[in-house]
């Protein structure tokens, strides 16, 4: 298995190489979260580009636990990295709105901030911005839109969690960072399962049953769950629709 594992992550680094080398640019630039999707993200690039990596430690008021983990993976595979604090341009950014706006449409500037530090980063160096999504979180939408989700490439895009697990551990990711509670960091004390209201392991294997069209062994509340996630969130992953002269609503 660790074989197959192996020659997946070099057909990724190969995909990844072609795609910069066809887009005309360098490398690749990817924010580190001190998460097991950046972790393993940034080693794909690095080996399909090698040192032509440039990892992003982006704290917004973050919990010193994720630039740690962050900076494990750096040490740890020999990685470039920027560290550019947002908390400032956050602040600047909710002061400059309204007063009501509150919740989940603060907490999402977070990411907004992130993705043009990093569009800004690659653009100079003259990289392409590598997303860290996987699979389980793209089909359920749980991204953040012209956030986490502005990126030009997903090299994990159809890996399920659980793959991203398996493939980490082949690539000899820290285990304390494939052992940590997966979390955006939006929040103190926010994790994805918690957001998601099921555990990885039920989403993964609710997608993998309806990818091979067997569901009979799926809890039927649980599949109508992540069936109707997958359908309301079907704009975050389409390009935005241009209106045709003539077309219907």
């Amino acid at each position: 298995m660790t074989q197959r594992i192996e020659q997946f992550a070099d057909e990724i680094a190969a995909w990844l190489w072609d795609y910069s080398d066809s887009a005309g640019l360098n490398g690749y630039v990817v924010g580190l979260s001190g998460g097991i999707d950046s972790a393993v993200t940034a080693v794909l690039c690095q080996r399909a580009v090698g040192d032509e990596v440039l990892g992003v430690l982006m704290p917004c008021y973050s919990q010193q636990k994720d630039m740690e983990m962050a900076q494990l993976v750096a040490d740890t595979f020999d990685l470039k990295t920027v560290m550019i604090n947002l908390d400032a341009p956050y602040d600047a950014m909710v002061a400059a709105l309204p007063p009501d706006t509150a919740g989940i449409a603060l907490a999402n500037i977070k990411p907004r901030l992130r993705m043009a530090t990093l569009y800004a980063l690659a653009q100079t160096h003259g990289y392409l911005v590598a997303g860290t999504g996987n699979r389980s979180e793209l089909m359920t939408g749980y991204f953040t839109k012209y956030g986490d989700g502005g990126v030009d490439v997903e090299p994990l895009g159809s890996l399920l969690k659980s793959q991203v697990r398996h493939l980490a551990q082949a690539l000899e990711v820290p285990q304390a960072i494939i052992d940590r509670p997966p979390t955006a960091g939006l929040w103190e004390g926010q994790t994805d399962e918690g957001e998601l209201g099921m555990t990885y392991e039920q989403l993964d294997s609710t997608l993998a049953a309806i990818d091979e069209g067997h569901t009979e062994a799926i809890d039927p509340d649980l599949l109508a769950c992540v069936t109707e996630t997958i359908a309301a969130t079907a704009h975050k992953r389409s390009l935005p629709p241009a209106f045709q002269p003539g077309s219907q609503p």
